[in-house]
């Protein structure tokens, strides 16, 4: 049983979406899912990026 495989499940579930959270707060939340997204992103990326041989090392023993 393929859950949403219909065009009609699809704008169903979107009607009942838009009338339990309302039109106004739709793109708001929108906005900030899109914010989270590209920071989670960003975030992968930059730990992606660190050297593979910094991590486990404590900084503090570098500055003794």
């Amino acid at each position: 049983m393929p859950f949403l495989k219909e065009p009609t499940h699809i704008i169903l579930l979107l009607i009942v979406i838009t009338i339990l959270f309302g039109a106004k707060r739709l793109p708001d939340s929108a906005r900030s899912l899109g914010r989270s997204m590209r920071i989670f992103k960003s975030e992968m990326r930059e730990m992606k990026s660190d050297e593979p041989g910094t991590v486990g090392k404590n900084e503090d023993s570098s500055e003794k």
